[in-house]
């Protein structure tokens, strides 16, 4: 079968690099180019690090853009207490040799899309601004999204605010544009993502992949995962945005349910948050296949065995 095309739009962030080593390890996904967002760290570092982890694996010819520099309609809110200053914080990269592309990345997807004589997948792992407003000036791409598969949202506890999920509440306004365009979208929530942990038998079996990615990763996925782990008494830290491109491999890792899912945007106390109608209360046709749960030991397998690829 012919390479699934898709573009990868991203704040890295930790886990966004690790969803980055998997995609780049995978043939059955054709890469078409990698947009930034701010989010996890300003929109100066995301588009540095995406081409960090570029050139990590050995993908330069993979075009990245700079996106939006903050949300559509608020200030922007950032995660350095979880990702490090830099936001790769456990390795110490080269700074990227690398172009950044000129392009801006709003301008790059409505491009490509538009030009596509198919249609193309978009893979979120950060907040939606840059599909957001990518929307809004050229609607006429959501013709060519089969799919959009995001990482976002929260069906019970948030992470960021008792109700809201980080991606989600950074940028509120930019999910509601996403989730009300009527593309096909896949939601993984922390729900899900908080099944997929990085316990220290998972994290030892990734270092011992002994190789440049494989350090990098076991370093990054030790920082990282350390304070979730103690955050949310788990035994490992959650890997978040790595199962969006794991459902695009092998979706049979996950168990899903149709819903109509909506975002707050007029309430403080619950801002961003995803209102999941799991039992069809509201009458309204679902709008988003959300992901119930994980096969966690079969998405670590995956994970392992592909990064050792690179």
């Amino acid at each position: 079968m012919a390479a699934k095309p898709i573009i990868i739009d991203c704040d890295p962030g930790v886990d966004d690099a690790i969803a980055l080593l998997l995609a780049f390890a995978s043939p059955e996904l054709n890469l078409l180019g990698i947009t930034t967002v701010a989010g996890n760290v300003p929109l100066s570092l995301t588009a540095k690090n995406a081409r960090k982890i570029c050139e990590l694996a050995g993908r330069t010819q993979i075009p990245v853009y700079a996106g939006c520099s903050r949300p559509m309609m608020r200030s922007l809110t950032t995660a350095e207490e979880v990702h490090g200053k830099t936001g790769l914080e456990g390795v110490d990269l080269p700074e990227p040799q690398m172009p950044l592309q000129s392009q801006h990345g709003v301008d790059f997807l409505i491009d490509t899309l538009m030009s596509s004589s198919g249609e193309i997948t978009v893979a979120t792992l950060g907040p939606l601004t840059n599909l957001a407003i990518a929307l809004i000036k050229e609607p006429r791409i959501a013709t060519k999204i089969p799919e959009v598969v995001l990482m976002g949202g929260a069906i019970s506890q948030g992470n960021v605010t008792a109700s809201a999920e980080f991606n989600l509440y950074v940028d509120p306004h930019a999910a509601h544009v996403v989730f009300s365009s009527g593309i096909k979208l896949t939601m993984f929530s922390l729900d899900v993502t908080h099944q997929v942990l990085t316990t220290p038998e998972r994290l030892e079996k990734i270092r011992a992949i002994a190789t440049p990615v494989g350090t990098a990763a076991a370093n990054l996925l030790g920082h990282y995962s350390s304070r979730d782990a103690e955050r949310f008494e788990m035994t490992g830290g959650p890997l978040h945005d790595p199962c969006v491109i794991a459902y695009l491999l092998q979706p049979d890792l996950f168990n899903y349910r149709d819903c109509y899912v909506e975002i707050e945007t007029a309430s403080e106390l619950t801002l961003g948050r995803t209102v999941v109608d799991s039992w069809n209360s509201s009458g309204r046709s679902p709008n988003t296949k959300v992901t119930q749960t994980a096969d966690s030991e079969r998405f670590y397998q995956l994970l392992t065995e592909r990064l050792a690829k690179l």
